[in-house]
């Protein structure tokens, strides 16, 4: 985790026994699930794994099958997994997982069950990803907490020693729980005192005049959850709710790891979540040595941008430590909603080559390990059969071959892991209260999401690096494409502001900060004094999505789609550089400070999400120019991706070919290289002459040039 790139974990302090060497990539999978794989297996199985080049496996230590009765713990069976990752020179990481509670405790913490929006409580189920049963009980609750907080000193004094551990992964796919026990709402009334200071200041920020005392304070109705697809309206009180939800999340991260690192300074500390777009992502990893994500295109589609996406996100998000690939696919996933009427090869079923190109993504995006979901797939439950590379019985399939020579292969290449993938030419700015207000107003984030997903998507097809970056981190980017800004809080437009003063480049979609603080409309548009930033006047808006899905206006010389909204503008400062088919303004460029802004009238990632149109993608590929930005990699074939890679390790072309033929591509780069060698497997044979480098990557398949 902490520490040199391509290093998951790093142990810093000697412990009572020796501990197995650090590996150089972390390659392996999630193996032991209570009650899979079968308990005849279990040596044979790591065996098998340590020959094929496996040199991690993590488990799931769950709370709920292990501590069956007040204080008395069953470890029998996870002791067994980490003597055998001893013996086979394969690192262990303990996933601890708390979120659902020995089933012993519903009757004697009757408070403490969970509480739907509804008003229902939660019962003991079996859960789906690991057919074992367990008790949804709240962790806000004292008396939950200590009793998971005995347990988690029970398995860290337990194991913190044994010379196969590398770590804890503390928290799974970075879930963020909705509650309305009567413990969440004391915690969520003394987030709002620490907020609001007093009733009378939160009922008039709340516009809810009569709340009398704190405790008739509530969180409120989740509206949307029970009657889709209305929203609760993008009242502040909902706002508050869901960034109260994340921080007491965090809060009890925070708890975890500071457990953890009392009783075990050996070993590093992990976590891992999805991929999404949200400040978890960028919150979590200032808690963690090292981050990850979970990622099955079975759940998602293959088509190619969505990995890199996911991984894209995540590498952003770490802001330089190392992360992994926490859950990757390696087999299929049968019955499931996500996949019903989807071709099989959109990820429902994965053959070799398949477990090959998402690993060499993971790897061209910066991932320094991979860990499928599954090493065998379980036997029991909904998820029977699924993500596993082995066979059912625990045969060797083609899919593990695959995954062995990758293992081997990254092991036997440690400079590589020390060059890290550069900085992106553009930066697309997160910002959280857009997202929640998005998710607020209409009952759905989706606006929000696809419209960040469709800006990354029209750089992605022209071989743009777009990174994802928070808004505290965008100095760090010459250019800025800022997606769906319906709602901005005064701190984000000043950052937004000082960013173009100090020479930034800001693209903008329309409607920028049309809802301030605590979702109120500004009398002026833009709102908050970006109508100085960006030199333009609103005279007409239109928020009707259902009637602008084939909106068009002309930017720049390019017809490119909108989506959602509707802003109309007159230029004050600025020039008008876009119109829509009525002749009015669409667009307005303008300079403010040392930079400069672009402002749109309405959302071209959304639309492009919807409708990858050749246009739209030269206007998005034709910002950089816009930007004075230099495109560092320039692909000939818009389907072969191409990365660069530099640091203590060298330099190193990645390119990778996600179709189903074998294509030749010539890669131009921003500096002129004497040589390239192709250290995958050979078959690139590439060429260079200058700074363009030719190769020929197999179907599915990728090159790993190293230049000189």
């Amino acid at each position: 985790m902490r520490g040199g790139a391509g290093v998951l974990l790093t142990l810093c302090v000697q412990a009572q026994e020796k501990a197995l060497p650090d590996p150089v990539f972390p390659f392996g999978a999630v193996y032991f699930r209570k009650s899979n794989p079968p308990e005849q297996d279990w040596d044979r199985d790591h065996k098998t794994a340590a020959q094929l080049g496996v040199n991690i496996f993590r488990h799931w230590f769950m709370w709920a099958s292990i501590e069956n009765s007040p204080g008395k713990y069953d470890w029998r069976d996870y002791d067994r997994m980490v003597e055998l990752e001893g013996q086979n020179h394969i690192r262990t990481v303990i996933a601890e997982l708390i979120n659902t509670a020995p089933e012993w405790m519903w009757d004697k913490y009757p408070q403490a069950r969970h509480v739907g929006v509804d008003g229902q409580q939660s019962f003991p189920a079996v859960g789906g990803s690991s057919a074992t049963g367990g008790a949804p009980l709240c962790l806000d609750n004292e008396d939950v907490r200590t009793q998971a907080g005995k347990f988690l000193t029970a398995l860290v004094e337990r194991y913190r020693d044994r010379p196969s551990v590398l770590g804890y992964d503390e928290w799974n796919e970075g879930a963020v729980q909705e509650c309305y026990c009567p413990a969440t709402q004391v915690k969520f009334r003394e987030w709002l005192k620490a907020k609001y200071g007093t009733v009378e200041a939160l009922g008039h920020a709340w516009h809810r005049y009569s709340l009398g005392d704190w405790e008739s304070v509530h969180p409120p109705g989740d509206w949307e959850s029970v009657h889709p697809p209305h929203g609760t309206g993008g009242y502040p009180d909902s706002l508050d709710w869901l960034a109260f939800r994340r921080d007491d999340a965090m809060r009890l991260l925070r708890w975890r790891t500071e457990l953890i690192r009392r009783l075990d300074q050996r070993n590093r500390i992990t976590a891992h979540g999805v991929g999404a777009l949200t400040e978890i992502e960028w919150r979590t990893v200032d808690d963690v040595d090292s981050y990850g994500y979970t990622w099955v295109a079975s759940r998602h589609g293959n088509d190619p941008w969505m990995q890199f996406q996911a991984v894209d996100l995540v590498r952003g998000a770490a802001r330089g430590k190392p992360f992994w690939h926490a859950e990757a696919t390696g087999g299929p996933l049968w019955m499931q909603p996500q996949v019903l009427n989807r071709p099989l090869e959109d990820g429902r079923s994965s053959d070799e080559k398949d477990v090959r190109v998402w690993s060499l993504i993971d790897m061209t995006a910066g991932a320094s390990g991979i860990l499928f979901t599954r090493w065998r797939p379980l036997l029991d439950g909904p998820l029977f059969g699924a993500f596993g590379p082995m066979g059912m019985d625990g045969s060797v399939t083609p899919q593990a071959e695959m995954a062995g020579t990758l293992a081997r292969w990254a092991n036997a290449h440690p400079d590589i892991w020390k060059s890290r993938p550069v900085k992106g030419d553009v930066g697309i700015v997160f910002v959280q209260e857009s997202d929640d207000f998005n998710s607020v107003q209409v009952g759905a984030a989706g606006a929000y999401t696809h419209s960040v997903q469709g800006a990354y998507q029209a750089f992605f097809d022209s071989n743009i690096q777009a990174d994802f970056v928070s808004i505290d981190d965008i100095g760090q980017y010459p250019l800025l494409y800022l997606p769906y800004p319906e709602m901005l809080k005064k701190s984000t437009a000043d950052k937004l502001r000082a960013y173009v003063n100090n020479g930034g480049k800001l693209v903008s979609e329309g409607c920028p900060g049309y809802f301030g603080d605590g979702g109120t409309v500004g009398t002026a548009q833009p709102n908050l004094g970006l109508d100085q930033l960006f030199g333009a006047r609103e005279t007409y808006v239109q928020f009707t999505p259902d009637l602008l899905t084939k909106l068009s206006l002309t930017v720049r010389g390019k017809e490119i789609g909108g989506q959602y909204f509707l802003q109309e503008y007159k230029a004050v400062g600025g020039q008008a550089v876009g119109q829509y088919a009525n002749g009015h303004t669409a667009a307005v460029e303008n300079t403010f400070g040392s930079g400069k802004t672009l402002l749109i009238g309405s959302f071209p990632g959304g639309a492009y999400y919807r409708n990858h149109a050749p246009a739209a993608r030269e206007f998005f590929a034709g910002l950089l120019g816009w930007a004075g930005v230099a495109q560092q990699v320039q692909s000939s074939d818009p389907e072969v991706k191409a990365r660069l890679h530099k640091g203590a390790g060298g330099t190193y072309l990645w390119v990778v070919n996600p179709t189903r033929t074998s294509r030749t591509v010539k890669i131009s780069l921003p500096a002129a290289y004497q040589r390239a060698v192709d250290l995958w497997q050979e078959s690139a044979r590439p060429t260079i002459a200058g700074n363009v480098v030719q190769a020929t990557v197999g179907d599915r398949d990728a090159a790993v040039i190293r230049l000189e």
